[in-house]
């Protein structure tokens, strides 16, 4: 029987009922799922019965797998995943996962380890939807235009409130990465064309520091409408998989000081293009350690 996919909103999310995650490797489901994610941008699973290994493993049916984080050490006895810990950091802005690298993962998988008894969501907004909500005039100036990227926090990043946090911000930008990327990333899969920005977008390239943040602020705007964007409420034995080439996310800090965990797995990457076919170019770093780079037909 092929998945039940069923909508969560217009423009973002789907539930996905009727699949064994603990099952053999099946090309067909994976097919589906593929399908979901290139649809909905973001599918979630309820109640699902994985460990690491098999979280390592359903993410593996989407293609090799990264390291936990350029950075950031892998979580006790794995390789693969990173644990998302509101004790050592909160990832309470919209931002595309490893953006600053040349080819960021092209899906994230997260799973809930710890749960709030109130807040904490995860929410997820369609960069694509964005972009198609873009005035003519505007479109035409995103698809000209050229973002670095960086994990340097100087510029952005409020200052960590703990000792532990303070040292998760240590390690986030002990090797700095820059990447220049089209603003404006045409998907391999689907050929949409998504805002490619977020919380990683340091300045556009050929325009100075404020008038970057005013464009950037614009542009983000559109992808931060609540109309592109999935609230999920996490719950135990939960896992969301959500197309990283395509989409923003936002963990929601409102659960006071309780225990948040999930674990993420990321799929290895294609390098972005833009409108123009222009691929993007590492400025500072290597990151191959991290991931290989994802081949994708022209």
């Amino acid at each position: 029987m092929p998945p039940t996919i069923r909508k969560l909103t217009s423009r973002i999310g789907a539930l996905v009922e009727g699949v064994d995650l603990a099952a053999p490797h099946n090309p067909s489901t994976i097919t589906a799922l593929r399908h979901a994610v290139n649809e909905h941008k973001a599918i979630v699973f309820d109640n699902v019965d994985l460990d690491n290994a098999a979280q390592e493993r359903v993410a593996g049916w989407f293609g090799d797998l990264t390291t936990a984080h350029p950075n950031v050490p892998a979580a006790d006895g794995t390789t693969n995943v990173l644990a998302v810990d509101g004790e050592t950091s909160k990832a309470n802005e919209w931002h595309t996962d490893v953006t600053f690298v040349l080819n960021p993962p092209q899906l994230t998988t997260l799973r809930s380890i710890v749960t709030t008894p109130y807040g904490g969501e995860t929410l997820i907004a369609n960069a694509a939807a964005a972009y198609r909500d873009l005035p003519e005039p505007l479109r035409a100036l995103a698809d000209s235009l050229r973002v670095v990227h960086t994990n340097q926090y100087d510029y952005a990043r409020p200052s960590a409130t703990t000792a532990q946090r303070q040292e998760y911000d240590r390690v986030f930008v002990s090797t700095p990465y820059e990447t220049e990327h089209p603003l404006v990333r045409v998907h391999p899969l689907t050929g949409e064309r998504g805002l490619f920005i977020g919380g990683f977008a340091k300045r556009i390239v050929g325009l100075s520091s404020s008038e970057s943040a005013e464009l950037l602020r614009i542009f983000q705007s559109y992808v931060t409408r609540p109309e592109n964007i999935l609230r999920w409420t996490w719950a135990p034995h939960q896992l969301l998989i959500f197309d990283n080439r395509i989409t923003q996310h936002y963990g929601v800090d409102n659960y006071d000081d309780h225990p948040r965990r999930l674990n993420r797995v990321t799929v290895a990457g294609d390098v972005p293009v833009g409108v123009d076919g222009h691929r993007s170019e590492q400025l500072v770093g290597d990151a191959s350690h991290y991931s290989t780079v994802l081949e994708v037909a022209a």
